[in-house]
């Protein structure tokens, strides 16, 4: 239980790290956030809360099975974020999903995290090596894989 619980706690740390650097490139690099990114924030904050209260409340198979339904949601928002940035034509940008976002009420309170103001396909640009969104991609999956392992170990 204890291993699983580590785990659990090293995730959760790991998604507010994520969400940090977010907040570094958009507000030291401007680079400004699409509504795929924004809902990319949302999910790393689901399975960061799902991954704490599952190690909190000593019940790491239920953080961990929720946590592990997020990291799958981040991985779908994320491979249609490389979707349209390999398709220049494809856009998200000003659309019903972005007014829907910036209408959240925690978009409404912390405009700075989770208003949407950006063009997805503007998030190109790399980033040590990598896109943004390919970033999100490797760190979803590496998410997933560490909670499915999570939730399908056995106790000792």
């Amino acid at each position: 239980m204890k291993n699983s619980r580590n785990v659990l706690l090293l995730i959760a740390a790991l998604c507010f790290a994520m969400l940090g650097v977010a907040m570094y490139l958009q507000h030291v690099l401007n680079m400004a956030p699409c509504p795929l990114c924004v809902i990319q924030r949302y999910l790393f904050i689901a399975i960061a809360v799902a991954c704490l209260a599952g190690a909190l409340a000593n019940k790491p198979k239920i953080g961990a099975g929720v946590g592990l339904l997020a990291a799958l949601g981040g991985l779908g928002v994320a491979g249609k974020h490389l979707y349209v940035l390999a398709n220049p034509g494809f856009s998200c940008g000003i659309d019903p999903v972005e007014t829907a976002l910036n209408k959240v009420f925690t978009a409404q309170i912390m405009p700075f995290m989770f208003e949407s103001y950006g063009a997805c396909e503007n998030a190109g640009e790399a980033f040590i090596g990598l896109s943004i969104p390919q970033w999100a991609f490797v760190w979803f999956a590496i998410f997933g894989v560490a909670l499915l392992w999570t939730l399908l170990r056995r106790k000792h």
